[in-house]
């Protein structure tokens, strides 16, 4: 289709076969892969491919007409549009195309000169693919981050970045599955470094099976799909732990989740009672880890055998390197137990913004011999063993009456109520105290809890001036793609 090394191919796809055989499609003929988060609306749509450039896209069906919609103001140039039955077993695709695919949306009629996918694949294969050198350092894929000051960027990840990350995390988790038996399940989107640059590549390094979740917000489906394929190693963020632990038929004991052996959790914070409850459930060691996508994957993680310490995100993966900071000055290294900005160094971290040099300057910064450091904007402590805990976003901490507060601090003893179900708290404007905390809450169903009740049991836990002034009960809090609660959106309603 005329694709070249170095083009953007945008993949506007849950997590389904056709991702990975579109986005293996791409890198061998040297093209950049650019995974769009499939609920974008036309307005985030339209900035991702126009920042990028991408002229080619792979979209799902019901995703197709937002695309078309915008496409006249990018420059995208082909369309080439999938539908999630191409890869169902014979009867499925039959029972989805009579009940749910026009329900659902996926049924839809392409524009003169779109190609359908499995076309494509029909049309051309046992053909030759035209030669093109590919190696380590050329450009593999450009994932969003809203970085470390919260502006949407593109970080560019390189072809060894893959093989560097897939082969840290082998390294740290091999003693826990078998090679080609055990399944990996990924219920996180493939547009995200999590499941993108940590997960698969993982896979293909083991090599172990990978069980694609397309929704995982469908705990339903998500339950069944566990009976099904058993996995042995299972990755999620914390609320995603949460809702198997709260479903009617998992508190029930309906669900054997015993062949699970080992779990990783992160891009938040996992609360501790979260940790403990679903090891008790199902046998399985939960680990917590952090990476950030300006790290493709250079990871801490606590042990997958040995010392688990409640609240830290473990030590570094082999070659990865960690340096607590002084917040306002880089230069200044904090002594062991002390609270500063986390710096990140590692053979895969991004190569930069794309586009942006301005911003990776900013984030990627030499302190001394050695390459520059990747300025996560986190706050972080280690303690003497090694062990990291993440203290909350630089950019997320209040200052209230002159004292520094950390909102995930107050968002741990909150979601340890019993009928807390999930918390959010930000900083929001007060006259006197400059700031004050707001919490948001989301009860657990059946239970109930008034504002002053949890006032209360904060005051019992907290500093006075760490207590919220405010409670805001919620159905739902606003949350990305892989569960993180968006503070920032929070505050900004009250501002």
């Amino acid at each position: 289709m005329g694709v070249r090394r170095g083009d953007r191919v945008a993949l506007v796809l849950p997590n389904c076969p056709q991702f990975l055989v579109a986005e293996f499609a791409a890198w061998k003929i040297g093209a950049v892969v650019v995974p769009v988060n499939p609920t974008y609306t036309e307005r985030e749509l339209e900035a991702t491919l126009g920042a990028t450039g991408a002229e080619t896209v792979v979209a799902l069906t019901p995703f197709y007409g937002r695309l078309k919609e915008i496409q006249v103001r990018t420059r995208v140039r082909r369309v080439i549009a999938t539908s999630i039955k191409e890869y169902l077993p014979p009867v499925l695709r039959v029972l989805f195309t009579l009940f749910k695919e026009k329900k659902d949306g996926h049924r839809i009629s392409i524009a003169h000169g779109d190609p359908w996918f499995q076309d494509l694949l029909g049309r051309h294969r046992g053909a030759t693919p035209p030669p093109a050198t590919v190696g380590p350092d050329d450009r593999a894929v450009i994932l969003s981050s809203g970085g470390t000051t919260g502006t949407p960027k593109g970080v560019v990840g390189l072809h060894r970045h893959y093989v560097i990350a897939g082969m840290q995390l082998y390294e740290w988790t091999k003693s826990a599955k078998r090679p080609w038996v055990d399944v990996i399940m990924l219920p996180l989107p493939l547009f995200h470094v999590y499941a993108n640059v940590g997960v698969q590549p993982l896979a293909f390094i083991g090599p172990n099976p990978l069980s694609l979740v397309p929704n995982p917000r469908d705990i339903d489906d998500l339950l069944k799909t566990i009976r099904q394929v058993r996995p042995a190693f299972f990755n999620g963020v914390p609320t995603l732990y949460t809702a198997i632990l709260r479903h009617p038929d998992v508190r029930a004991g309906k669900v054997d989740l015993s062949s699970i052996k080992l779990c990783f959790s992160g891009s938040a914070a996992l609360m501790g009672d979260t940790k403990r409850e679903f090891e008790e459930l199902t046998g399985a060691r939960l680990v917590e880890g952090y990476s950030l996508t300006e790290g493709m994957m250079a990871c801490c993680v606590n042990p997958v055998h040995g010392t688990n310490k409640l609240g830290s995100i473990g030590m570094p993966l082999p070659d990865v390197e960690v340096r607590i900071v002084d917040a306002d000055d880089a230069e200044r290294e904090m002594p062991t137990g002390e609270v500063g900005e986390m710096l990140l160094r590692a053979p895969q971290h991004m190569a930069e913004y794309w586009n942006n040099p301005a911003e990776t300057a900013e984030t990627l910064r030499s302190h001394g011999p050695g390459g520059p450091w990747v300025h996560t904007g986190d706050l972080a402590r280690m303690d003497d063993d090694g062990f990291i805990f993440i203290i909350d976003r630089k950019k997320d901490m209040l200052k209230t009456s002159g004292y520094q507060v950390w909102p995930r601090e107050i968002e741990e003893i909150l979601t340890s109520h019993p009928a807390v179900l999930e918390a959010g708290v930000a900083g929001v404007p007060d006259a006197a105290k400059g700031e004050v905390a707001h919490a948001w809450i989301v009860l657990a169903p059946g239970t109930s809890a008034s504002a002053d009740e949890l006032k209360a049991f904060c005051r019992e836990r907290l500093a006075p001036y760490k207590v919220p002034a405010h409670f805001e009960f919620r159905t739902e809090l606003p949350k990305t793609m892989v569960g993180k609660v968006l503070r920032r959106a929070l505050a900004a309603e009250r501002k």
